[in-house]
């Protein structure tokens, strides 16, 4: 039977798993979009492609299934650059349906004509067009296919009138996802067991390459009693039910992470691709695990790779090493990260019962939100706060743009997860910064019926920006920013809105807002003059604070200096 390439795709995509496509409707994949309105898969209409691209990418990131987003030709299409370069980055299995103009106008200058394919290629594992119509199933299961198995963007590139063309659809190409077990040779597990042998303490390092193998990082780390230090990334995975579990490394991490990877003998990283060189030992104390062999020691120099899946590989590993019965590193760490733990629940506390400091707002919102919520958190300190304050249980999901970058992913990110996980609480993290750079989207959450709980961190800043200069010895310049009552705005867009000024409001507006049925929003005003401190304070961040506050004070600032000094290095 006859089909039009539309409908061979829209079919395609459904076999492959995929329940969502998000977009905003118009000319060159109207008959794309009448495909799915025939078919299974829901359109979900946001206002502006970049929120549709960060939500289709958490649902894919979240549930490891095939999530959709498509554009129109030129405009439509490029407006998803920045979230699929977030989704492609956290290695979520997104398919992108890009359009072009018509093949005859190809070439030609045509209006809106772009070359989709060199926007597309440097963040994406498959980017092709459909250049015929016989090839229609047959390209976009073996995008689908990439997507799935290789976990990033898939792009299909088709000229708007190529949807139209009608062919008879006879051969079954179709998405196959094997699961192969892949561990080093037998040799390379051997030197790898003689060298955990021969050391007299073992820190683990596990990242998101360890998302599915958590029990087995609990048993290596026993068997060794051996700290497991994670990167933020994977905190949702690595924390809960995890007794050697020592915190984080790196600027948003701790003491105990950081201290815990210097001191050992070796660093045994695991499914980490962890960027900053700074946070790791000598090389000759980091022993690397991945599945990418193009990864290996492309961080830090190590002593030894190995390519294998953590988990397959601590299987393997586990039969030849022996136990090692001296607790004293692991002991220390787990002291230090006691304190560090103390000491985030002190950062929490104030003199000024008006004053609302982020980790107190988080704090609470940690213990009133469901045991299975979904957070996700924009980048800039709202993502700080999440991974410091936010408790991962083996239920919650938590979600932020640690590999991007990027503003305003948050509550895009949790749309995505709403639709995926309808039954469960998903609560978007807000910048006030990152919530006015996609604000249009408010409209999204009440027309698709998603029931987002949105927290304004509302600090009238860009604050990671104004704590980078800081630190940096500058003045906090072009940060400032002149916010709308974010909960009249909501409630323009046709969802409740509350706003909180003083810490005596907050309890009964957070219980109010998290109780309220479909989308809500809470604004609350926070404290401006905070920073993220690092697990060690270094000579050269002291001084370069130090001169901000001789030229605030000199500019007439007086208070935030005092303010500064007071919540941050005083207590």
């Amino acid at each position: 039977m006859a089909k039009n390439v539309a409908e061979i795709m829209v079919d395609t995509l459904v076999s492959a798993g995929a329940k969502r496509c998000w977009g905003i409707v118009g000319d060159t994949i109207n008959h794309f979009t009448d495909a799915i309105r025939l078919s299974d898969l829901r359109w979900m209409h946001v206002r502006h492609e970049e929120a549709g691209a960060l939500a289709a990418g958490a649902e894919a990131f979240a549930t490891g299934e095939l999530a959709v987003c498509a554009g129109t030709c030129g405009p439509g299409s490029l407006h998803f650059v920045n979230g699929i370069f977030e989704s492609h980055r956290n290695g979520a299995p997104l398919l992108l349906v890009a359009s072009d103009v018509a093949r005859a106008e190809a070439g030609l200058g045509f209006p809106q004509a772009v070359d989709q394919r060199k926007v597309y290629e440097q963040a994406s594992v498959f980017c092709e067009y459909i250049s015929h119509p016989d090839q229609a199933r047959r390209i976009t299961a073996m995008a689908a296919q990439a997507a799935l198995n290789k976990g990033g963007v898939a792009v299909v590139i088709v000229n708007g009138d190529m949807f139209e063309q009608t062919v008879d659809d006879t051969l079954a190409w179709g998405v196959h996802r094997p699961a192969p077990v892949i561990r080093p040779a037998e040799a390379e597990l051997e030197a790898l067991a003689q060298a955990l042998n021969d050391a007299g303490t073992v820190t683990l390092y596990a990242g998101i390459g360890a998302r599915h193998s958590a029990p087995q990082v609990v048993e290596l780390a026993k068997v060794l009693n051996a700290p497991v230090v994670h990167s933020s990334r994977a905190k949702e995975y690595l924390e809960p039910n995890n007794p050697f579990n020592v915190g984080m490394t790196g600027i948003l991490g701790n003491r105990a992470g950081v201290e815990a990877t210097d001191r050992a003998d070796i660093m045994l990283c695991l499914g980490t691709d962890f960027a900053w060189t700074q946070f790791y030992p000598e090389g000759k104390h980091v022993i690397q695990i991945d599945r990418d062999a193009a990864h290996i020691g492309r961080r830090s120099p190590v002593r030894m790779g190995l390519v294998g899946d953590v988990g397959d590989t601590i299987e393997a590993l586990l039969p030849k090493i022996a136990e090692k019965r001296d607790t004293k590193h692991l002991d220390k760490a787990l002291e230090r990260w006691k304190k560090d733990c103390e000491s985030y629940a002190a950062s929490a506390e104030s003199d000024d019962p008006a004053l609302i400091h982020p980790q107190t707002l988080t704090q609470m919102l940690d213990r009133m939100a469901d045991d299975d919520a979904i957070f996700t958190g924009d980048g800039g300190s709202p993502m700080a706060w999440l991974l410091r304050h936010i408790t991962a249980n083996g239920q919650r999901k938590l979600l932020t743009s640690l590999m991007h970058g990027t503003m305003a992913n948050a509550y895009p990110q949790a749309m995505g997860m709403a639709a995926a996980y309808p039954e469960r609480q998903v609560i978007a993290m807000c910048g006030d910064g990152g919530m006015t750079m996609l604000m249009g989207d408010l409209l999204t959450l009440v027309q698709e019926q998603l029931p987002v709980k949105l927290l304004v961190f509302n600090n009238g800043a860009l604050g990671f920006v104004e704590m980078e200069q800081r630190v940096e010895g500058l003045l906090d310049t072009f940060t400032e920013l002149q916010n709308p009552d974010f909960s009249r705005l909501a409630e323009a867009c046709g969802m409740p809105g509350w706003r909180v000024d003083s810490l005596d409001q907050l309890d009964d507006a957070m219980r109010q807002w998290l109780a309220a049925s479909g989308p809500a929003l809470l604004d609350v005003r926070v404290n401006r003059v905070e920073l993220v401190m690092p697990p060690k304070i270094e000579a050269s961040q002291v001084a370069s604070t130090a001169m901000f506050g001789l030229k605030a004070v000199l500019d007439g600032r007086s208070k935030e200096v005092v303010s500064l000094l007071r919540d941050n290095f005083i207590k």
